[in-house]
């Protein structure tokens, strides 16, 4: 949970172990991790599929955020999606038989966000400028374009998370 006391991620010097042309992404996964924690504490699980004038709700934005950094991190591992992945996709959003709980795709993210932070330590910079080919169609993309795609997207859908979850709070859509 995030110590509202301590300053935004980035402000904290150095994360051990992440090269440091990766420094913005780890602080920015790690950030967004942190305000996750925060925002998603108690929220009801009968309103994570809620909208909010026809917008996305909390539930898409949560599974979004998990797939998009583990698609993106494929891709900068120069591979392609699994049958899983595409599958994942597929499904972000959309009613399934599964019922999801807040907590679970709170934590499916915080995972997500771990890997991410160890495969980001273990990156050669070396291999930052590489090619790295996007879907099916490989439209071109780098490493480090990847990864900091993953960062500045999973900032957007934090901000519109944000704003769903605090919307609906206000209008008392939720308990």
């Amino acid at each position: 949970m995030h110590d509202r006391n301590l300053p935004e991620v980035w402000l904290r010097g150095p994360l051990d172990n992440i090269p440091a042309l990766l420094q913005p992404v780890a602080h920015a996964l790690l950030q967004a991790k942190e305000e996750i924690s925060t925002l998603m504490k108690d929220f009801p699980d009968k309103s994570l599929w809620q909208k909010v004038a026809g917008m996305a709700s909390p539930g898409f934005h949560l599974q979004h955020l998990t797939g998009v950094i583990n698609r993106l991190f494929t891709y900068a591992q120069a591979k392609q999606l699994s049958e899983m992945q595409l599958e994942y996709l597929s499904n972000e959003g959309n009613p399934t038989n599964k019922v999801y709980t807040s907590a679970e795709l709170a934590d499916a993210f915080y995972r997500q966000v771990d890997e991410a932070i160890r495969v980001l330590s273990a990156t050669d910079t070396n291999t930052l400028t590489n090619f790295r080919g996007v879907g099916r169609k490989q439209l071109p993309s780098t490493v480090i374009g990847l990864y900091t795609h993953a960062a500045e997207h999973t900032m957007r859908h934090l901000g519109q998370l944000i704003v769903t979850v605090n919307v609906l709070k206000a209008n008392k859509a939720i308990d």
